[in-house]
């Protein structure tokens, strides 16, 4: 299986950028572990459940869409 780049992971990396903040800040924002959200970035978790999802676009303050297109 290739490790290529999911839509959901480049869209975390580019949202979080926008706003200029770190994995860590993020984790805080969403109310979710730090692991999570490295493990979402990296592909090792390539398809998050829906509430991890939700929880991310409310700390990126976006919305699911926005993280899945």
């Amino acid at each position: 299986m290739s490790k290529e780049i999911s839509t959901i992971a480049k869209n975390i990396k580019k949202y979080r950028a926008k706003i200029g903040i770190s994995q860590d800040k993020l984790s805080k924002f969403a109310g979710i572990t730090l692991h999570t959200i490295t493990k979402i970035e990296s592909v090792a978790t390539p398809d998050p459940r829906i509430e991890t999802m939700a929880k991310i676009a409310k700390g990126l303050d976006v919305s699911i869409d926005d993280l899945v297109r």
